[in-house]
């Protein structure tokens, strides 16, 4: 069974390794490159014309690393996994057309905001909405309408709610991994990490699962999560793809991820909070992208209110740049946070089990 795991995660990696330079050589020769913020540090001058949607490489690897898993171990795909893959594609896609938009049209604000809301709204009512669809025979959906930290919280906020709350969590995280992919190899570095925790999550629910209650020495501390194990194979798979696409997207970047990119991580993220029952822990687990999304929005809300700013530049690792940080620095100890705050989640996910043994 965990021959899957390791399978997604390798075929991920080789994927990306491989079809990433493949990729940048096709969008060079298309001239589809990266438009730059004139307002920005000075630094990223030298980046326009980069080869950006470097997304599709890691999307496309996941997808093909999932599915050649089940091919070689003999598995049947889940609705879990399905469900989401599927809205990292959608909101994938969705990011697409903002960069195709922004490269071939030299719109430099891509899909109008109507339009990009309205399909990153359709793909994410999509996945809520057949994410309580498919009950398996313990009766668990691949998601539920209960709120979850490190489990379900005992009480129900109903189909419509749950909507809108999985809605909220999808453009909260796509938006905050958006907001992160400003410096090279950010976003996708922080995001490998919380893929790790994933697979580590995924794994140990699965051992620890309700529906093995009868070899547990502690049934009591079991987890009602519909696929659990394949949750870590799409998440092992995320974390493969994404580290062999950092080889090419690290400092200097060769290809950026593009909002094709940022959106269907975001997405992705909380589909796997969703479906293996972690919502509010992903916030910690994902707390960098939660603290560079919160820059935004103090920035903002400071100016309106008094007129003055609060960071020299938002996002926030803009900010540590015009202080004379140099980008590396930046993103090196912007990992580090990220990966103190993997560390607590992951703390937090084994007291809980450890307090109901």
């Amino acid at each position: 069974m965990m021959n899957q795991i390791l399978f997604s995660g390798v075929i991920g990696l080789f994927l990306t390794l491989v079809g990433t330079p493949l990729l940048i050589k096709l969008l060079a020769r298309k001239g589809y490159g990266q438009y730059i913020r004139d307002d920005g540090p000075r630094e990223h001058a030298s980046k326009r014309g980069t080869p950006t949607m470097g997304g599709i490489a890691f999307i496309l690897a996941t997808v093909a690393a999932y599915f050649l898993s089940k091919l070689i171990t003999g598995k049947s795909p889940t609705y879990s996994g399905v469900l989401v893959l599927g809205l990292m594609v959608g909101m994938g896609l969705v990011g697409f057309l903002d960069d195709y938009i922004k490269i071939v049209k030299r719109r430099s604000l891509g899909l109008r905001a109507k339009a990009k809301m309205a399909g990153q709204l359709l793909g994410g009512i999509a996945f809520a909405v057949l994410s309580l669809q498919f009950a398996d025979s313990r009766g668990n959906t691949p998601a539920s309408t209960k709120l979850s930290f490190i489990t379900d919280f005992g009480w129900t906020i109903g189909p419509v709610l749950f909507v809108v709350w999985a809605l909220f969590m999808i453009l909260a995280m796509s938006n905050g991994v958006n907001l992160t992919d400003g410096l090279d190899g950010l976003a996708t570095g922080a995001s490998v990490l919380v893929f790790g925790a994933y697979t580590f999550i995924g794994v140990w629910q699965w051992q620890e699962s309700c529906a093995n209650a009868g070899t547990l020495t502690n049934p009591g501390a079991c987890y009602e999560v519909r696929d659990p194990l394949d949750l870590a194979v799409v998440s092992a798979a995320l974390m493969g793809s994404c580290l062999g696409f950092l080889w090419w997207n690290t400092s200097p970047a060769k290809i950026f991820m593009g909002d094709t990119g940022s959106l269907a991580l975001g997405g992705v993220l909380a589909g796997l909070a969703i479906c293996s029952r972690t919502e509010l822990l992903l916030a910690i687990l994902g707390g960098l992208f939660v603290l560079i999304t919160m820059s935004v929005v103090i920035q903002v809300g400071s100016f309106r209110l008094t007129g003055k700013r609060v960071f020299r530049m938002a996002p926030l690792q803009h900010h540590f740049e015009l202080k004379g940080w140099s980008e590396v620095l930046v993103v090196v100890r912007f990992w580090i946070i990220q990966g103190i705050c993997v560390i607590v989640g992951l703390g937090l996910f084994y007291a809980g089990w450890a307090a109901d043994k």
